[in-house]
């Protein structure tokens, strides 16, 4: 099994580091500390030694940060996160703070006269500290770059990645190394910058096309890298990491060194050098001569796909639409007899996974929430919540895997019995927010932001919404949360052809159930018709059945009706060759005509 059932942490853990923790600020002259959940590298997936957030509070959400002041510790965290912060962390000792309707700065302010905040500057971009330092100027409290001071609490620390690397081919990747190379540092020069620097993992692992095992779940190395406007890379990473064909696939044009090269290269570069002020950590800029802010330069060419790479996602969501239909076959067949845990579904929706013979990994922990549990967004499944699978309730699976021509997420609901008709009415309002973005066509230029209400629109009908993006970017065989690109209120990105996006709204009732329902889709130049005006449009990628027992037929327009039929037609003239005659069987009944 690719997924465990342990429990990282617990909430019985948090007060006696927090204790250390303040106990090593007061003998640093410290008022307060700031914990984020980021590594050196700031991708939002981490491996285990730089799990710090976790192990101080007992918080394993993807996304937040804590500040420890002397009489309060707020763990930060979104809208994803408000139910499972409450299970995870000692009440009695963190608060939860609601964030980012809560800004960092204000907060100190309201809880702090004075005094000094430490923090780690590879752990923190210049945005971010900039903008609490903006917050607190004048109020005699003030941020100081200071060493890791959870590490020196932190006795059994686990040891950095050592994951090796290996070759992503030139046929998945649809264009060479060199190639990519070439054209950002074309880019550069344009740009009148002598150089780039490289810290995102996926940025590094798609210019040179490459791919790793630093993190779970995402095939990324950790290593930084400079980028000069001649084309060539520095890239410093562990040796061990590297072998002779890895080696000979990097060519002439990029130079190894050892990572405790890479602050003396730093301070060595000449001329204007780009820093991603939202992505690199702080401390990269304060070692640069002559730093000139500007975006990672393979984020936007990395975020469209070429058609070499959508060819690949296209045959992985193929092979995985299938694996997921004989699951939900299977589930449907177990879920009447009784006695099937969540643990058992995840174990269950792998093992159809790993049945294709091409699996690669997961591409993140499946989300199993049974019942009351659906309602915690990012819910993992351990062997202390385990919960059996009930009659009359929704069953909500969150999944995807990495194969090494793309990457898959898919999520649906399930019913099991007749979970009632206000559980089919919020269904049926979160499938319409899918179609309506499945069904979008929009002027070029527009923003993630600009999309994102067409999912929601049903739901607010209702008076209900949720308290997510629409979507996340995705990669092709890399992270499988991956940016610029969202779905999302605050996303002022424009969408371009070949954008990979999830497409998932929700609905959740704590204590009660959650509903999501997630397909992929990229960008699209759309047909021309009327004006003959330059619109996009959205594929679908992910093929799957929904549930037609939580459809409120009546609640569906004639054009969702026409475009829910259209899909289920798709799903079935797609997988039917890839299917067992067992799933043939259920897939004609769950994809028939409404």
């Amino acid at each position: 099994m690719f997924q465990t059932f342990d429990s990282p942490a617990s909430p019985a853990q948090g007060p006696g580091r927090l204790a250390l923790l303040r106990s090593a600020l007061a003998q640093a002259g410290l008022q307060g500390y700031l914990i984020p959940r980021a590594d050196a590298h700031q991708g939002e997936y981490v491996a285990a030694r730089d799990e710090r957030l976790q192990w101080v509070t007992g918080f394993t959400g993807s996304a937040g940060f804590c500040i420890v002041l002397p009489q309060i510790a707020g763990v930060f965290i979104d809208g994803r996160y408000r139910t499972q912060v409450k299970l995870q962390v000692d009440l009695g000792h963190f608060t939860p703070v609601p964030w980012p309707e809560t800004k960092p700065g204000p907060w100190i302010l309201q809880n702090l006269t004075a005094g000094v905040i430490g923090f780690d500057p590879w752990l923190h971009t210049a945005d971010e500290v900039e903008k609490i330092q903006a917050d607190l100027q004048g109020s005699g409290i003030s941020l100081r770059a200071v060493d890791n001071l959870v590490d020196t609490i932190w006795p059994d620390q686990p040891a950095a990645p050592q994951g090796k690397v290996f070759v992503h081919p030139d046929s998945l990747a649809g264009e060479t190394a060199f190639a990519k190379r070439a054209r950002l540092a074309e880019a550069l020069q344009a740009a009148g910058q002598a150089a780039a620097v490289l810290t995102l993992p996926d940025s590094i692992c798609w210019l040179l096309n490459i791919r790793g095992a630093d993190v779970p779940k995402n095939p990324v190395v950790q290593a930084f890298a400079l980028l000069s406007a001649r084309g060539e890379v520095e890239l410093f990473i562990d040796p061990a990491k590297v072998d002779a064909t890895v080696t000979a696939h990097l060519g002439s044009g990029v130079r190894l060194h050892d990572p405790a090269g890479f602050i003396p290269a730093l301070k060595a570069l000449s001329g204007p050098v780009r820093v991603d002020k939202a992505t690199a950590p702080l401390a990269v800029s304060t070692l640069i001569a002559q730093v000139v802010w500007g975006d990672d330069p393979c984020r936007m060419p990395k975020a469209a796909k070429n058609s070499a790479e959508i060819a690949g996602m296209r045959e992985a969501h193929l092979r995985d639409g299938a694996a997921v239909v004989e699951f939900l076959a299977w589930l449907d067949a177990q879920t009447p007899k009784g006695g099937l845990s969540e643990i058992a579904v995840v174990q269950a929706l792998e093992g159809f996974r790993r049945a294709t013979n091409a699996l690669h990994d997961i591409s993140f922990d499946t989300i199993c929430g049974a019942g009351p549990n659906g309602a915690i967004m990012h819910y993992r499944v351990t062997e202390d919540s385990n919960r059996a699978v009930g009659q009359n309730e929704l069953l909500l699976v969150d999944s995807g895997a990495q194969y090494r021509d793309g990457t898959t997420d898919i999520t649906r609901t399930i019913a099991v019995g007749d979970p009632g008709p206000e559980a089919r009415a919020c269904y049926t309002r979160v499938l319409q927010g899918v179609i309506a973005i499945s069904r979008a066509r929009w002027p070029r230029g527009l923003a993630g932001r600009d999309l994102d209400p067409l999912a929601r629109q049903a739901l607010w009908m209702a008076g209900q919404d949720f308290n997510h993006g629409t979507g996340h970017g995705v990669g092709a065989f890399l992270s499988v949360h991956e940016g610029p690109q969202r779905l999302s209120r605050i996303s002022e990105v424009p969408l371009e052809p070949g954008m990979i996006l999830s497409n998932e709204p929700g609905y959740y009732r704590e204590g009660a159930f959650g509903i999501r329902l997630e397909n992929l889709i990229v960008v699209q130049v759309a047909d021309l018709i009327g004006d003959h005006r330059d619109q996009l449009a959205f594929e679908t990628l992910t093929f799957a059945p929904f549930d037609r027992r939580l459809i409120d037929i009546d609640q569906l327009s004639v054009g969702e009706r026409d475009w829910l039929n259209a899909y289920h037609a798709q799903v079935l003239a797609h997988l039917a060759p890839r299917l067992s005659d067992f799933a043939l069987t259920w897939a004609r009944h769950a994809c028939a005509a409404l």
